[in-house]
């Protein structure tokens, strides 16, 4: 990943503080958007500038409608690959999912979520080696996601609040396709019958929390997806969804990554 000196971070910020746009300032410094983006939404954090800052515009706090759709699909990504943070200097939480370079589709349906959930708050990505980390900032991140804590989500329980249940079971489908595109992904396996080789397809899902996979799991009973748990190296990390029927459903809902 390519440094910036902190001269042209500081030209960029001043930039921007004037009112030049993200794209001037890219073409300007030869620096990629989603770096001024990044530098823009920290300047701004930093300064208690952030959008909705004080604002009633939390779905929990003030009762403001929520797509839940949307919302399912964003907590299966957060409990997959996000992590909200608060950063010392800052006055606000932020979300970020950082998700491979290989399924910009995947990057793309998660930014429209971030949007529909947090409609009155802008996103931004940044570059890091292989993949994006799509950002939004919102002082109210903890109440939309209840299992924000320190330490990592392996090394704490995860159990969804009843109000996030209801939401999955209206959009366990959602829930589903958040939690593969984030720690899931579709293959071909293969063997031999009667000595010819077989393909066929397989769903896999791999996370060290037990909690974060009993979510998914018991999501899968609801649905009447067949699963299975595979133990490597004596570790039942990965659940394998490969019952023809199953994959149908899966391939129905969810989809490879795109």
């Amino acid at each position: 990943m390519h440094l910036h000196t902190l001269e042209v971070r500081q030209t960029a910020l001043s930039l921007l503080r004037s009112g030049v746009r993200n794209a001037e300032v890219a073409r300007r410094l030869d620096v990629p958007v989603g770096t001024v983006g990044y530098w823009k939404h920290l300047d701004r954090a930093t300064r208690g500038e952030c959008p909705g800052r004080g604002a009633r515009d939390c779905a929990r706090c003030h009762g403001l409608p929520l797509d839940h759709a949307a919302y399912a699909y964003l907590l299966g990504l957060y409990l997959g690959d996000g992590h909200i943070s608060k950063y010392s200097g800052h006055r606000t939480y932020s979300l970020m999912i950082t998700l491979d370079d290989r399924w910009p589709g995947v990057q793309d349906d998660a930014e429209a979520a971030l949007r529909r959930v947090f409609p009155e708050h802008s996103t931004c990505r940044v570059g890091v080696k292989g993949a994006h980390n799509i950002k939004v900032y919102s002082n109210h991140l903890p109440c939309l996601f209840p299992q924000h804590g320190p330490g990592r989500k392996h090394e704490r329980r995860i159990a969804l609040e009843p109000w996030q249940q209801e939401i999955v079971d209206a959009f366990p489908w959602e829930f589903v396709r958040g939690l593969i595109h984030s720690d899931g992904c579709r293959t071909t396996n293969w063997t031999v019958r009667n000595g010819r080789r077989y393909e066929y397809p397989r769903y896999w899902f791999t996370n060290v929390s037990d909690d974060i996979r009993k979510l998914f799991t018991d999501t899968l009973d609801r649905l009447g997806v067949v699963w299975t748990n595979c133990t490597r190296h004596g570790k039942p990390y990965n659940v394998s969804v490969a019952r023809k029927a199953s994959v149908a459903l899966m391939d129905a809902h969810v989809g490879p990554k795109h």
